[in-house]
Parts: structure tokens; sequence; C-alpha cells
């Protein structure tokens, strides 16, 4: 068989393939910012600076970086993400926890209620949030378009079979279904190093 013959073939297989799986991505630490922490850590006024958009429809990586400081050590060089929240939030991993000495709950992302405090820190200025320290709970983003094509709804718990280097299942996986999400399954660093994750992956959701 000729190479005309077989590149249809891997076309069509690969579209089969992103049709039954989901693009995986890796989260790394990161804090979100209100106006106010906004402007008591970099000054009034201050604006966040967009350095490239992320996957999700509106997110974006910023210029800006962050200490955070825990009881027993601190996390330097953490990105801002934006746009601006209503409230501020850091999301960590549980090896960044350990480093910090905190013990911050599993939760989606926006679920902060009853989540210990933290201190962010940008040159000489400080900021002690009250609360919003997690650990993101591994999720799936997915449209609804999406949704209806694997057969699940928003807030359903779903398993994921990893297609990477070292393959596992991620139990209790969210499904999170919004008309401003695109499709794709974030986990964080811990994960992504247990599976062996490597930009491009693909993940097949399971019952």
């Amino acid at each position: 068989m000729n190479t005309r013959n077989r590149e249809p073939a891997a076309l069509l297989a690969e579209q089969i393939v992103r049709l039954l799986t989901v693009e995986m991505e890796a989260s790394g630490r990161h804090v979100h910012l209100s106006r106010g922490d906004v402007e008591a850590l970099f000054g009034p006024g201050y604006r966040l600076n967009q350095v490239r958009e992320l996957s999700q429809p509106g997110q974006f990586v910023c210029a800006e970086r962050v200490t955070v400081e825990g009881p027993k050590g601190a996390l330097a060089n953490v990105v801002v993400l934006g746009p601006e929240r209503p409230e501020s939030q850091v999301e960590i991993s549980l090896t960044d926890a350990v480093a910090l000495g905190v013990r911050p709950p599993v939760r989606l992302s926006g679920d902060i209620t009853d989540t210990p405090g933290i201190t962010l820190r940008h040159g000489d200025r400080t900021v002690q949030l009250p609360r919003g320290l997690i650990v993101a709970k591994r999720h799936i983003h997915m449209t609804p378009e999406d949704a209806g094509r694997f057969g699940v709804v928003d807030k359903q718990s779903v398993r994921l079979r990893c297609l990477t280097d070292r393959p596992l299942v991620f139990e209790d996986v969210e499904v999170r279904v919004s008309t401003k999400f695109s499709t794709a399954v974030h986990i964080d660093y811990d994960e992504a190093n247990a599976c062996g994750f490597q930009k491009g992956d693909r993940g097949f959701l399971l019952p």
C-alpha cells in the first residue's frame, strides 16, 4: 500500500481518537487576585498585564508574580492568572502544601468556604488572605455539546484513563459543563508526574 492510501486512514484514526478522548492539561501553582489585593500588592490603580491566553476562554497568564508564604516555607515566583476575581484564591499541589507547612482541602476552583488563609508577598508589600488556599480537585471543563456526546452532566463524577507514558486511572474526576468552557481535563503537577503526562496527551472517560 502506498503512502497516499495510508494517509486518509491515519487521518481518520486521529479523528476517531479525538472524538473518543479528551485533551489533558497540567496546571501548576497559581494565584487569582481580587481588585483590592492587586492594588495592595502592586499599588493603587495597578492593572494586571496579560502575557498569553489560556485554553479556557477569557482566562490568561499575567506578567505579575508573587511569593506565597506559609508557616514552614515559601514558594517564590508564583504566577498570577487573570482576570481579576471577586475574592483572591491560591491553588497549590499537595507537594507544595508540605513545603509551606499547610493543609489545604481539595476543592474545585471558587469553592473557598472554610479554607485556610495564606500570605502573599510582592517586594515589601504583603497581603494576608483570611481564606482561599486550596488544592485544585481534578476536573474536566466541557462544552454542553461535548457533554451530550460523552453522555455526562454538570457535577457528575467520572473516572479518567490517562493515555500517557505511565497509564493510570484517576477516580473522582468532576465534570464541569458550561457554554463558557473549552473541553479539557485539568490535573495538577503531582498528578501529571504520577501518570507521566506530556503536552498533547489525552484521556478516556470511564463511568
